[in-house]
């Protein structure tokens, strides 16, 4: 049996605005495997980007446990989430989030000059990124100079640059064309075929359906699973 890469037991997120508060996530638990492709979908305002916030160590639980490889993650500290983040997580958002002063070689490169990694390394290693989403060509390229479709693929590339076991993708498809989505979601089932766990936030069927599990949230609660292996 596959080793899980994400348990989560009774998870809660609680929001503080003045006295109010606001419980966005109702106790969570969630068990994914290493190598699994699970959609978590939901309406705007489910809870899901909140959960993928907990799930990337972008932000922290009010209650519950949460073990990312086996390690608890609630006992970190900021400056070790930053390194969990940098080391076995790679995120895909749906604005790209390129810097557009650099080029698409620049910015895949970015995470792996703070990673420290060498520069002969650095190199081959974006070469190879970009390579796998089809960019080899527009290395100089800027954002500006780019389709939105290409510029989630230099974001795919970045994220794959420090060949994390996971990868985070949210709503990755909701600024683009039709053609180009399916492009992007090609590329990550590619990924996972590869052997890396992919989670996928979304609010689109037709994209969930891609995914080997999806689970659907509702008002910060677990409403359904459907296991499509």
């Amino acid at each position: 049996m596959e080793k899980s890469i994400i348990q989560m037991k009774d998870i809660r997120k609680t929001y503080k605005t003045g006295p109010l508060e606001v419980e966005v996530l109702k106790g969570i638990s969630i068990d994914i495997k290493q190598g699994e492709f699970v959609s978590i979908i939901g309406a705007s305002g489910s809870g899901k980007s909140t959960l993928m916030n907990i799930m990337g160590c972008l932000d922290t639980c009010t209650f519950g446990e949460y073990l990312l490889d086996s390690k608890d993650i609630n006992a970190y500290s900021e400056k070790e989430l930053a390194i969990v983040r940098n080391r076995k997580i790679g995120f895909i958002f749906q604005k790209f989030n390129l810097l557009p002063k650099l080029n698409a070689y620049e910015n895949v490169e970015l995470p792996l000059l703070y990673k420290g990694v060498d520069k002969k390394k650095r190199r081959e290693n974006v070469l190879k990124s970009l390579e796998m989403v089809g960019l080899k060509d527009r290395l100089k390229h800027k954002p500006s100079e780019m389709s939105g479709g290409q510029q989630q693929r230099v974001a795919i590339a970045r994220a794959l640059a420090g060949k994390p076991p996971l990868i985070l993708a949210d709503e990755p498809t909701g600024n683009l064309d039709s053609k180009s989505s399916d492009e992007v979601m090609d590329i990550l089932v590619d990924l996972n075929k590869k052997g890396i766990t992919v989670i996928l936030i979304t609010h689109d069927q037709d994209v969930a359906k891609l995914a080997n599990r999806i689970i659907e949230i509702k008002d910060g609660e677990i409403v359904g699973e459907i296991n499509q292996i």
